[in-house]
């Protein structure tokens, strides 16, 4: 009778085991792929307008900024993960008076867009790709992407030539090793983390793997401007240092003293405004 009852509380523990571990692998694929919704609130800034634009599957919601001075090009903002179009204010109110056109949207499962899941560049790209289908072939398109956006600009520009520059803050490396960096203490056991990373891709339909930032960056032939805080706990400099050290283009790194995530562009318009004027030419249309 021990042995069975032994046996008995083998085989319960088991079943516990399995269900607890399948449980932590749909709590982490969530995490991994859905954030809550930060609504845009307030109308568009002033030299805004309300804009639709078509991604794969999904429509996004942007604006469309005019530039106040004599048109030099077109810059894209993307913003990071969790965040909308409103954190490219910033970018608006200091490009468009350089005579830049700006397009801040919500990425897909962000802000107003369409969209359940973020998939860190494998969809994302693909919209982005969209986007610029709609600007003149000719024109001056300048990528600027923080954190999230800024690993979606970076692999958008691989295999696109029509990006004239790219200027990204704060990226990750790849998925796989900034999900393993961010992931919380009761993934413990690598079974657990990869449980959640399948579980991720089932329901998203993408693969972790193909966001690979550092293998991106080897394609990019435009000029790309990194920007990183020194003391980022989240994304540390590191990931920035090898997408670096993987661009064959020209190419510059700034290491923001002292900052953290999400404070680097704030402490960088000086270098973003001489990277643009040594990289873009002005456009007539």
């Amino acid at each position: 009778m021990k042995l069975k009852r032994v046996l008995t509380a083998c085989v319960v523990l088991a079943i516990v085991g399995v269900v607890l571990a399948s449980q932590v692998g749909s709590v982490g694929a969530n995490m991994l792929l859905m954030r809550t919704r930060r609504h845009v609130a307030g109308p568009a800034p002033e030299p805004c307008q309300d804009a639709m634009f078509t991604g794969v599957e999904v429509k996004l919601s942007g604006w469309r900024c005019r530039a106040s001075m004599p048109r030099r090009g077109t810059i894209i903002y993307l913003h990071g993960i969790g965040s909308n179009r409103t954190a490219g204010t910033g970018v608006i109110q200091k490009f468009t008076t350089r005579g830049f056109e700006v397009i801040a949207y919500d990425s897909r499962g962000h802000g107003e867009s369409e969209g359940k899941f973020a998939t860190y560049g494998f969809y994302e790209k693909e919209d982005l790709r969209r986007i610029v289908d709609t600007l003149p072939p000719e024109d001056n398109i300048v990528l600027i992407g923080t954190s999230f956006g800024a690993a979606v600009a970076l692999q958008a520009a691989a295999d696109d030539r029509r990006i004239r520059t790219v200027i990204a803050a704060e990226s990750f490396a790849d998925l796989r090793s900034i999900a393993r960096h961010r992931a919380p203490r009761y993934f413990f056991m690598e079974a657990l983390f990869e449980r959640a990373l399948r579980t991720a891709e089932e329901r998203a339909r993408f693969s972790v793997d193909a966001v690979d930032v550092v293998r991106a960056a080897a394609r990019i032939p435009a000029p790309v401007l990194l920007i990183h805080g020194a003391d980022d706990p989240d994304t540390p400099p590191s990931h920035s240092q090898r997408i670096f050290a993987a661009l064959t283009g020209p190419k510059r790194l700034v290491l923001v003293p002292h900052a953290r995530h999400n404070q680097s562009v704030s402490n960088s318009w000086q270098e973003m405004e001489s990277w643009l004027d040594a990289h873009v030419t002005s456009t007539e249309h």
